[in-house]
Formats: C-alpha cells, structure tokens, sequence
C-alpha cells in the first residue's frame, strides 16, 4: 500500500489478540508478519529477536510488556485488506495494555494453550472484550505439545463461557508429535503446511480414517449454525448440501451479533494452522464499517448521543501514549470523517486547539510516515500537546467525546527516591512520563514522610517500571520494598447536601447539590451517574459537578486512601446565572464528598484470585500453605498432568510467593494471579500488617 494513501473503510480489519500469558500470542503474531511478507524470518522469543516484543524487558523475560499494533496486509478472497493487529500482554499486571487495545478493536483472536486449556487470564481478557462488545474468534494453539487436547480444550470453552455458542469449525489432523495438519470443516478438505517455514499451502482429500470423524463434527457445526440462521435450517433440514459461501455469509452475521464464537486450531511454533487464521480474521471478523455507531457526549449539554461513523466530521480517540521529553506518540483509532497533515483539532476535555504534525503507519517500534488517514484506521500522531490516554480528538466545529476507557485502580505501591539530590528533578520528570504513558501507574506523596510513592498492579510491574528508569531514562533510584495499596468505603448509602457559598475577590458564587451515595461491589471500583431530571441546567455545570465527583471519590477517605465499591448519583443541582458556574458546581460537590466521608468509613484491602496448577502430590502441601494465609479455597479440578486449584487470598500474604510455590512443588506448580476486588479488614489483621514487612504506606 503506498505511502501516502489511507485504506478504505471496508478494507480494514482492528483486531486484539488476547490471552493467558505464555498461550503463543506473540508467536502467532510473528507468524503473521512472516506470512504476510512485512518480515523475511520469523522472529523468536526464545532468540530474542521478535519484531512485537521489541523493548530489552520483553527479550530478556521472554513475555509481552506493552501493546505494540503492527500494520501488513493480507490477500483474502475478496482482494488485499489491511490488517491493524494489536498484540498485548498475557501477564495481569499489564492489564491496562489489554483494556486499551481491546477498546479500539473491532474484532478479537482469543489464543487458548491445547494443554494448559482455559487459564485465569483467558477468562479475564473475555470478560474484558465483552465489556466492550468484540466479536471473537478462538484459536487453539500448542496440539503439538504433549499432553495437548484439542477436545478438551474445546469443552472448556463451552462450559466457560455460556455468553456465546463456541462452534467448531476445524479438526486437528494427529496430536502431539503426530500433529500434522487441520481439517477445514466448511470446505471439507485437508490442509497441510508445507515448504519453506509452512509457506506452501497443500489442500487435499480427508484421510480415510478421519472421514467419520470429519462429517460427524461437520453435522455438530451445521446444527449449531442451524439453531441461529434460518437461512442455514432451510437448507440442512431439507437434507441438502450446505454451499460453503452461505455458511461463511451467516457465520459472520453470526459472529457479529455475539451469538458464535468459531474455533479454530493449529500450532504457531510448527506453522500449522497459521494462514486460515488470517484467512478468518479478514471473512468473520467486522469491519470498522460494520459498526454504524458509537456512544459519544456531547460536551455542550452532557447528553449521550449516539454518534455515526463513517461520516465527514472527523473525529477519533487516544487509546495510547508513548511518551517522550519532546513530542508524544499518540495511538489514535479513528472512526469518521478525514484527517490530514496540520490539520488543527479540538481536543473537548480541555477545550484546547491542537495541531497534526505527522501521522504514522504503525509497526511496533518501527513507523512509517502518511499524508491522511480515513475512518476505522489505526494510526499515530505527532503534533498534539497536553493529550492524555482516553481523550477524543475531533474537528473543531464538531465536538464530541467518545466513551472513556477504564482502568483497575493500582493494588501496590513502593517508595522510590533519587539517589542523589541533584537527580530529583529528572527522577520526578520521569516518573510524569511514565505515568502519562502507563495510566494504571500513579504517582503520590506520602503526607508524613514527604517520600514519593509509585503504585502499580503488581510486583512485576513495578519492578520492571524501576528497571526502565535506571536502565532506560539513566536515572540511579532507590526503590523500596513493595507495599499494599489499602482503599476506603462509606460504611453505608447516604443522602447529603453540598453547598458552596463564597465570596473571592469582588465576586460571590453560590451552588447546591443533592448526591446520593450508595455503598455496591463494582467492578469499576467507584461510578458516578448523572440523576437530573430536568433540562434547565447548563451542561457545563453538570459536567464539571461529575468530573469533581469522581474526583472527589479517587482522593481519598477518613484514613486518605482513595475511595471504592461507591456509586454516586447527582440528583439535582441549584443555582443562579449570575452567581453560578463550573467552579462553583464543583465546589458544592466536594462539600458534598467531604460529609459523606465524616459519616465514617471502613479499610479495604486488595484480594487476589490465583490459579494454580501442580502435581496431585503437592497439592496439600500447597494448600496447607495458602490457608495459613487467609486464603478461601473455591475449586480443585482435575487435570491431565495434575491439579488445578483456585481460590482468593490478600495480596498482603502473597509477597513472596513466587518464591515459595517452587520450593512446594519441586518447581513443578505454576501460577496466575489477578486482582478480584477488595474485603474489609479487621483491625487485629490491620495492626499485624503495619507491623510486618509488608505494611501498608
């Protein structure tokens, strides 16, 4: 594609690929590249050398850090189509990579492991991709390992997410070290991966013996198909051939509505199965053109309004930053109209005029300069100042916000200082940085030491974070041990009244307001919801009253820690032109947020799910160790190598973890761990932890 065109709106696929850590999301997408001619070697996390996992972190851990979108094209049935794939990382602590990346997406490739089956995170990234509404496609991956179970895996996917009709649509040709190929259940043919690399593509008949096999699973998809496409019933209960074009017709229909997930299979690091993935991505999966309208406020009235793509008002959302001493990159996703070099944008949360000065193809770390884009691209900006992640980026006679994206609140903090006076400046200027480009990153004073603590969402995280400023930014830090990150909660719903009646300088300014507060286990933490019911109220005032309420709730309780599991509802707001404004609005609502927390509140700590795989003979011993520390033990299930055990534990008893599960198991256990919301805790358990080493700051 040349360099200074823009792809049309039907010929674009946005797409995530979203997994469990270590399920083969990277080297499915080196596969990609490879085979799509935009790389001419496969690169390998092993070696070190891949194109998507690009930062020192991520070649010498062997896992996904960050986001990185990589644009190449594919020759599908219907012609070249661009593909904008987004690889993000599989470990918890990265989660806001996965949040933002699936926001902008139009379509998902959920990457399963054939042996580990349906892990903690698998779950955790669907839930996150139908918060959004993203169609998905599912790829099994590793058959070629030992103990791979295509079926196995398959089955858990449909008892795990009843959401959707997972479907089958290939089989795999052997397993484990016989592992040698699929069958294409819509066409009915066998596909083999020849050649250079797996390049060479060999369709063929179904071998003898899987000939049953092959038209039973056929008649399993085309009854599922059936139950959900009338088009589809016709034919099959006529007893008729279905045509291959009508079952790929209704099967994207299908997709697109949410009722079918199809499953695919192959393995990445054999090539098989790699080219009718892509082949799926560009016939199933939407195209931004699909999507006809997006939810969007209006910054004039904040009213929600349902917002059409695809048309000539240009507008489009940041859902990343990298961030630099001189000119931010910006990930945009664009959703209508054009944009071309220096024109000059709004940006309607600060109301500040902002000019393009480039606009970038994207591949990793890697850009390649554009003169315009159209709607439903992936691309980056360089030009616009004071942009955070989330913001929307509109033409100036027509402003809009889109839909925020959100993010967990951290979990844990630590300390962290200069190690010379002299370097404070630059330590705080990075910190900015990192925390402009990373928004689950927060930076804070503690209010009695004065020490500068970061939060993070992990260990892991904050760890590599550290690294990147001594390693990367050249600043030598001391960085304390990690700490929990404790939260507040009203100890009950409430009703109160906030007023703002002031006089500064020569001017007086008055404003009520009516908030209720509800006490609710929300998995956004804190959610602010606007309650007015008539429309005489000027927007700004409204918008202001909503953006210090949610501000209000994130600055912290009685004990200073910020506020969760609140809904707040703004009832009605009163006041005056003369005497009225966005300031005054906003004042009336902190008064609002100060009474409610003098009614009193109760501590919250962080509770984490962790999932645990180990041989069946070190599962008690692992067990005995986990409920000595709080833990609530919910499941243990069988598996094919061992066990699988599940359950909740306070993130205050699980430093050290890591370290301690190889030596129960013979460091044969592995495990994942997630944020899963917050418990009061008693004061006994309060005291014993500020005495510990894993105290809270």
């Amino acid at each position: 594609m040349a360099s200074n065109a823009s792809a049309t709106y039907s010929s674009i696929r946005n797409i995530g690929i979203i997994a469990h850590i270590d399920a083969g999301k990277t080297t499915v997408t080196e596969r990609f590249l490879f085979y799509s001619g935009k790389t001419h070697r496969i690169g390998d996390i092993d070696s070190g050398n891949t194109v998507m996992d690009y930062l020192d972190e991520e070649r010498s851990r062997g896992i996904t850090i960050v986001a990185a979108a990589a644009s190449f094209e594919w020759a599908g049935r219907d012609g070249n189509t661009l593909i904008h794939l987004i690889d993000t990382p599989g470990h918890i602590d990265f989660t806001a990579e996965v949040e933002r990346s699936i926001r902008v997406s139009d379509g998902a490739v959920v990457i399963f492991s054939g042996v580990e089956g349906v892990e903690a995170q698998s779950e955790k990234v669907w839930r996150q991709s139908n918060h959004y509404g993203v169609p998905k496609i599912a790829f099994v991956n590793k058959l070629d390992r030992l103990g791979a179970s295509f079926q196995k895996t398959f089955e858990e996917i449909q008892q795990k997410f009843t959401d959707v009709t997972p479907v089958q649509i290939q089989l795999p040709v052997g397993i484990e070290s016989e592992f040698s190929g699929v069958i294409d259940l819509i066409d009915m043919n066998m596909v083999e991966f020849q050649g250079d690399e797996g390049s060479e593509i060999v369709k063929g008949d179904i071998p003898d013996d899987m000939i049953d096999e092959a038209e039973n699973a056929r008649d399993n998809m085309l009854t599922a198909f059936a139950d959900l496409s009338d088009s589809i019933a016709e034919v099959y209960l006529e007893g008729e051939d279905v045509p291959s074009d009508l079952i790929r017709g209704e099967l994207r229909r299908l997709i697109g509505t949410g009722d079918v997930c199809p499953v695919l299979c192959g393995s990445a690091k054999k090539n098989i199965g790699i080219q009718p993935l892509l082949d799926a991505i560009i016939d199933f999966l939407p195209a931004p053109e699909d999507r006809k309208e997006v939810d969007a406020i209006d910054p004039r009235s904040g009213e929600v309004v349902k917002q059409e793509t695809g048309g000539s008002n240009f507008y489009g959302l940041i859902f990343k930053i990298v961030a630099s001493g001189s000119a931010d990159l910006l990930y945009m996703r664009t959703y209508s109209g054009t944009l071309k070099l220096n024109d000059t944008l709004v940006n309607p949360r600060t109301k500040e005029k902002v000019r393009v000065k480039r606009i970038l193809r994207l591949y990793a770390k890697n850009v390649e300069a554009i003169e315009e884009v159209g709607s439903g691209d992936i691309v980056g900006l360089i030009g616009p100042q004071g942009v955070n992640t989330g913001d929307t980026l509109c033409c100036v006679n027509h402003p809009l916000l889109l839909e925020k994206i959100t993010f967990p609140e951290p979990v844990i903090s630590m300390a962290i200082e200069p190690r010379s006076s002299k370097d404070k400046d630059r330590l705080v200027g990075v910190l900015e940085l990192l925390c402009r480009e990373d928004p689950t990153l927060f930076l804070d004073t503690h209010e009695t030491t004065g020490q500068m603590l970061l939060s993070g969402m992990g260990e892991l995280h904050l760890e590599i974070n550290a690294n990147r400023i001594r390693e990367e930014f050249n600043v030598d830090a001391r960085c304390g041990k990690p700490r929990v990150a404790f939260r507040e909660t009203l100890t009950g719903p409430c009703s109160i009244t906030g007023v703002f009646d002031k006089t500064i300088g020569d001017k007086e300014f008055y404003c009520e307001v009516d908030i209720d507060f509800y006490t609710e286990r929300l998995e956004c933490g804190h959610l602010v919801e606007n309650g007015i019911k008539h429309h005489n109220i000027p927007g700004s005032w409204i918008l202001s009253a909503e953006n210090a309420l949610d501000g209000g709730l994130k600055t912290g309780g009685t004990s200073g820690y910020s506020l969760t599991y609140i809904r707040a509802v703004l009832k009605d707001l009163r006041g005056t032109p003369d005497r009225t404004n966005e300031g005054a609005a906003a004042g009336a609502v902190l008064d609002a947020v100060s009474k409610a927390i003098l009614k009193g509140t109760v501590m919250l700590e962080p509770i984490m799910k962790l999932d645990i795989t180990a041989p069946e003979e070190c599962i008690g011993e692992i067990t005995g160790y986990l409920q000595a520390r709080r833990a609530v033990i919910h499941n243990i299930s069988p598996l094919p190598s061992g066990k699988r055990l599940n359950c909740e534990v306070p993130l205050a008893e699980m430093f050290g973890f890591s370290k301690a599960l190889p030596k129960l198991s013979g460091g044969r256990a592995g495990f994942s761990m997630e944020p899963c919301g917050f418990q009061e805790v008693s004061q006994d358990e309060l005291d014993r932890m500020i005495q510990s080493s894993s105290t809270v700051f």
